[in-house]
């Protein structure tokens, strides 16, 4: 008891501390990841959330990228409280084995979580260029699990720990730049993709956000003026969030069978509460034919049904 006495108070603390944040955590995933899933809007103060969860970034494996930090923040929590489920005077070298298996755990995982937050943060500064309060909270979340995971206790070996700490970041930057391959290669999305050069202001972000929590979909092709122009009218930031679908096979990420589905004659094409509209249409037209209620201060000229 006076050994116990003695420790450091965050070598006491650190494990129901790290539970309580990953609980955090785990609750923020949880519920971005039910929006994905149901193709609803996350409430949001800031213009940004959506432009960023509606980015290729969001999707591995095409599941939510939300649905993975769940997963990591659920893990942490099973490290951080096992161990404190076996009675030390009872189970002592189960207690210490548990401890120095978990404690590694919890800081390897809490080592991948900073790294990978740190290359999500860097992909919202520079490609992205929109702010997510999700996401950067996220990222504090997952700095703050690494931190205590490396002070909530004494380490026997500081090389061990250093070689498994620099090991994993490794594996983690090599693994996200493998994974968004695609979405790094800007050279080929430029060759197979609609680039936008207009801006959004508020009334464009608004009538995407309407247009994507009804369900609206645009159906296209990078290689259909009328595409683009529809795209421009929206503006970059508000283009991200619809729902968008390319049609052509040669796209980036065409979902033909979809284009098919929908027995989509030309592009573009919107399909709006159940019924196809061929052609580029205004804000206004999609405003009027989706019941957007909203502000129309549209800034960017748009087509009238071409």
């Amino acid at each position: 008891m006076r050994r116990q006495r003695s420790l450091p108070w965050i070598h006491r603390y650190s494990r129901p501390i790290v539970a309580g944040i990953a609980t955090i955590g785990a609750a923020i995933t949880a519920y971005l990841t039910a929006i994905k899933l149901s193709n609803g809007t996350a409430v949001c103060p800031i213009e940004g959330c959506d432009i960023v969860l509606s980015s290729p970034y969001a999707y591995v494996f095409g599941l939510p990228l939300s649905l993975f930090g769940l997963l990591g923040y659920l893990s942490t929590i099973v490290f951080a409280v096992a161990p404190l489920f076996v009675n030390p005077s009872e189970q002592k070298a189960l207690r210490f084995k548990l401890e120095s298996w978990t404690g590694l755990l919890l800081f390897a995982g809490g080592t991948a979580m900073m790294v990978f937050s740190g290359y999500l943060m860097y992909v919202l500064a520079v490609d992205i260029k929109a702010t997510c309060i999700y996401c950067i909270a996220s990222a504090l979340l997952a700095t703050s699990l690494f931190v205590l995971a490396l002070i909530g206790r004494e380490w026997d070996d500081i090389g061990q720990l250093f070689l498994i700490g620099t090991l994993v970041s490794m594996l983690v930057l090599v693994s996200s730049l493998a994974l968004y391959a695609d979405v790094n290669n800007l050279g080929a999305a430029k060759d197979s993709s609609i680039t936008i050069t207009t801006s959004s202001g508020n009334s464009e972000i608004a009538l995407a956000r309407h247009l994507k929590r009804v369900g609206a979909k645009m159906y296209g092709s990078f290689t259909c003026e009328h595409c683009q122009a529809q795209k421009e009218s929206f503006g970059k930031e508000a283009a991200r969030i619809i729902n968008y679908i390319e049609c052509n096979p040669k796209g980036k990420n065409a979902r033909r069978d979809l284009c098919q589905a929908a027995k989509i004659q030309g592009t573009p094409a919107w399909e709006i509460n159940g019924k196809l509209y061929q052609g580029e249409k205004s804000l206004q037209e999609l405003a009027d034919l989706s019941g957007y209620q909203g502000t129309r201060e549209f800034k960017n000229s748009s087509g009238h049904g071409h």
